[in-house]
This record gives structure tokens, C-alpha cells and sequence, in this order.
């Protein structure tokens, strides 16, 4: 895939929209059931056909460098451990015992060339398997092969990790990611430097990932933030399968972008215009020189929540005061998101708990959020019928 040609012809309709005070649009205005948000049958049917199924990000290879470093998470009530082998891939098991079922390695992240179960000693290797039974004399005869901890499908590349949180289910991991992935790859992850997480407790995980979907909001919600930087309502959008990529024009634009050749626009990314590529389900990727900020939805535990965990990224090793100034924008970022972007999304979680509306609205100008839900109705119909498209 030719991911170059693909944002320049992105960054051109970008410069063609403020020109002309438009935006790319979809057919029409898409009505979506405002119980989609609120009902707790729709939300446990999300999860079983598209969180349990398709490949999720899971963490970053910055979290587990080494051999036997583990990072440990819980995705839609499911414990996972995240170890880095010897041979240097990685694998993500079921953070559970297979004795009677206590979590086995410790919360957060570490280095250990076994895991030990806390609760009767029973050892686990850096791949899972069973490596011994605290008194085996005493505890008696198991077979031990199928002992070990339960292995995920799971997946590397661009610097990310992906697993699928059902057992044994077959997943093309390239062909889902497909371009997108190659896209995230040519950005360079591994050569990035890793600062850290922050967490954020919002709304329905759609009513979150909406916000990330479109650019209208930028006028209302974030007048002395993004506003007086990136155009509201201009927006350019592409799509690799179900995953999305959005050109947001900066006011700056045609200044600085005139006279430079339509071959070379996709070189000055965050230089006129940045991209927002969204991975799907759940998660926003928002590269720039200030900091790269990677959100992931993890939906739950109940309908109208989520928990959002966002990974921050440097293309720069910084110490002291450089350090220091980071954290000031890392803070500043994640705030800006908390308040001005997830407390609207709480308040319209109230709102559409209320009953005071059937319908949700999106119109023609928010063609990602149109997008995205004809995905997510996809994967709840099995899939079937007509692939949705751009």
C-alpha cells in the first residue's frame, strides 16, 4: 500500500476544505438508537462479538524491552500477563494459576525469570508452562503439560502489542490490521522513548471514542485548547478496513504548505496538519513532536463506563529539566482530555440515560462516527451482509 500517496491526497482535500469552508461528508445523516449507549444487553453482545473476537492493543514493546519482563492489565475483567521469552518474541497468557486460580504474577510491571503463585508457590516459566508443583510428593499425580498458563493469540509489530482475549480463536492479525498497521509502522515506535501512562474514568466507551472520531466539537469544547490551533469542523477522512485515519487542518496551513510539491505533503505531519489514526475498536493514536499520546478504551465494567488508559511516547530520550517540561505537556494533554472531552461525555451519558431522547444524530460532516458504527453493527450481524465502506 502506497501510504504516502494515500496522505497526500488526504493533506490536498484538507488545503481544498479551508478554502472552500467545507468538510469531507457522508451521503446523508446517520440515526443511531440512543440505547445503544445505555442498554445492558447491547453492551454484553459488544463484547462477546467484537471485544472477545478481534485483535486488541494490549501494550507497548517499550513495556516488556527485555527478556523477562512482564506487564500485567486486566481487559474486560480478564487478567492478562504480557512477558517478553528469551528468544526476544512475546507472549500474553491469562495472568491466572492453574492450581485454584489466584493471579500469579504481581500488578503493574517487573522482571523475574519465573513467576511464583503467591498463594501456594507453584512456579511458572517465562512461556507459561508449569515448571513445578510446591510437594508434588504430597499433592499428587497431574498431568502437568496441560497445566500452564492459558496463551492468548497474540501479536508484534510497529512496536505494539496485540492479543485477542478468546483462547485458541484463529485471528489473521496482518489482515486485520492491515494498512493501518504499516501506517503506525512507518512513524517508528521502536525508536520513540516511553514515558509513562495515565488513566482516565469516562462514559460508554462510544460515547468516549465518538469524541475521538471527529473535529465539529472543537469550537464548543475546546475554545482556548484546540481550538485556537486546528480548524473546527474541517476534517478529511480515510479509512483502512475498519480502522480510520483523519487529516485535522491546522490554521497554518496554506501558509505553510503553499509551494510545497502534492508529492511531498505527507512529510510535514504535525508541520500545517496532523493526523488522528484510530485503530479499531478502541484506540486513538495522536502523533506529534510536542509528545505522542496512544489512548485505549477499555470498555466496562458496566455499560456507562469506561476506563481509558493513555500511553505517552517521545522521539527523544529526556533528562532533567527537558524531562520536567514533558511531564508539563503529558499533564496539560491528559487534563485537557479528562475535562474538557470526558466530562462531556459523562454528562451526555446522563443525558441519554434520562430518556429525553430515541435517537442519537450524525450528520453529514461527522463521517468517521457514521464509519465506525456501521462497523460495530457489522460485527454484531456475524458479519454479514454488505462490508461497511467509506
Amino acid at each position: 500500500m502506497d501510504i504516502a500517496a494515500l496522505h497526500n491526497r488526504n493533506v490536498v482535500r484538507q488545503m481544498e476544505h479551508v478554502r472552500a469552508g467545507t468538510t469531507d461528508e457522508a451521503e446523508g445523516v446517520l440515526r443511531v438508537p440512543a440505547e445503544s449507549y445505555t442498554d445492558p444487553e447491547r453492551f454484553r453482545l459488544e463484547m462477546e462479538k467484537i471485544f472477545l473476537r478481534v485483535p486488541l492493543f494490549v501494550g507497548l514493546s517499550h513495556e516488556v524491552p527485555e527478556a523477562g519482563d512482564y506487564k500485567t492489565l486486566e481487559v474486560l475483567g480478564k487478567p492478562l500477563l504480557i512477558a517478553r521469552q528469551r528468544d526476544g518474541s512475546v507472549r500474553v497468557m491469562l495472568n491466572v494459576c492453574t492450581h485454584r486460580g489466584m493471579l500469579v504474577a504481581p500488578e503493574g510491571s517487573g522482571s523475574r525469570p519465573v513467576f511464583t503463585c503467591p498463594y501456594h508457590g507453584w512456579t511458572f516459566n517465562l512461556d507459561g508452562s508449569l515448571r513445578g508443583i510446591a510437594d508434588p510428593h504430597k499433592f499428587g499425580e497431574v498431568e502437568r503439560k496441560g497445566l500452564g498458563l492459558t496463551a492468548l493469540p497474540c501479536y508484534e509489530r510497529a512496536g505494539m502489542i496485540f492479543a485477542v482475549l478468546t483462547p485458541g480463536l484463529e485471528v489473521d492479525f496482518a489482515s486485520f490490521l492491515g494498512g493501518m498497521i504499516e501506517d503506525i509502522e512507518a512513524v517508528d515506535f521502536p525508536s520513540f522513548h516511553f514515558y509513562g501512562t495515565r488513566r482516565i474514568e469516562g462514559a460508554n466507551w462510544k460515547i468516549a471514542y465518538d469524541g475521538y472520531l471527529e473535529g465539529y466539537h472543537f469550537a464548543a469544547a475546546h475554545p482556548d485548547t484546540i481550538f485556537p490551533r486546528t480548524f473546527s469542523n474541517v476534517m478529511a477522512f480515510d479509512a483502512y478496513g475498519p480502522h480510520l485515519l483523519i487529516g485535522f487542518p491546522q490554521r497554518s496551513i496554506l501558509e505553510r504548505l503553499a509551494g510545497v510539491p502534492e508529492g511531498e505533503l505527507h512529510r510535514h505531519e504535525n508541520d500545517g496538519f496532523d493526523f488522528i489514526r484510530l485503530l479499531f475498536p478502541n484506540v486513538s493514536i495522536f502523533v506529534a513532536p510536542e509528545v505522542t499520546q496512544i489512548a485505549q478504551l477499555l470498555p466496562g465494567p458496566t455499560v456507562d463506563r469506561n476506563t481509558t488508559v493513555m500511553y505517552y511516547l517521545h522521539r527523544e530520550k529526556l533528562e532533567g529539566e527537558a524531562r520536567r517540561k514533558l511531564e508539563e505537556i503529558i499533564d496539560w494533554l491528559w487534563k485537557v482530555v479528562e475535562v474538557e472531552d470526558y466530562g462531556v461525555g459523562l454528562a451526555v451519558q446522563r443525558g441519554l440515560a434520562s430518556g429525553a431522547i430515541r435517537e442519537v444524530l450524525f450528520g453529514r460532516n461527522e463521517r468517521g462516527n457514521q464509519y465506525f458504527h456501521r462497523w460495530v453493527d457489522y460485527y454484531l450481524a456475524d458479519c454479514t451482509g454488505p462490508v461497511p465502506a467509506l
